[in-house]
């Protein structure tokens, strides 16, 4: 029942292969500048918080970047009324202390 099976070809590397260190080193070269602190949009904060609820990406919450008169958070908005946006652990974050919003990328 043992049947010797045909050899496999398997050619020879006579050279040496570098190409993965370019592909390495040209990843080194992309350099992406981050714009921390600058906000330049000129919408409103109230048509952001429109524009993330209103996103075919929200469902129910939706993680964004806050601005705020004392510093900047990082929360999980559900929900907002006409004073305050709602987080996911139930706090409320009145809206005018927010200078900007963003979605978390």
């Amino acid at each position: 029942m043992e049947k010797k099976l045909p050899g496999i070809f398997a050619g020879k590397v006579d050279k040496k292969t570098g190409n993965n260190e370019d592909v390495y080193y040209s990843s080194h070269e992309v350099r992406e500048s981050v714009q921390q602190g600058k906000i330049n949009d000129s919408r409103n904060v109230n048509q952001k918080i429109n524009d993330i609820f209103n996103s075919p990406n929200y469902i129910y919450k939706a993680d964004v970047i806050i601005k705020t008169n004392s510093g900047e958070i990082t929360k999980r908005i559900v929900g907002r009324n006409a004073t305050h946006l709602i987080t996911i652990e139930n706090e409320l974050i009145p809206l005018t202390e927010i200078k900007d919003i963003r979605r978390k990328p």
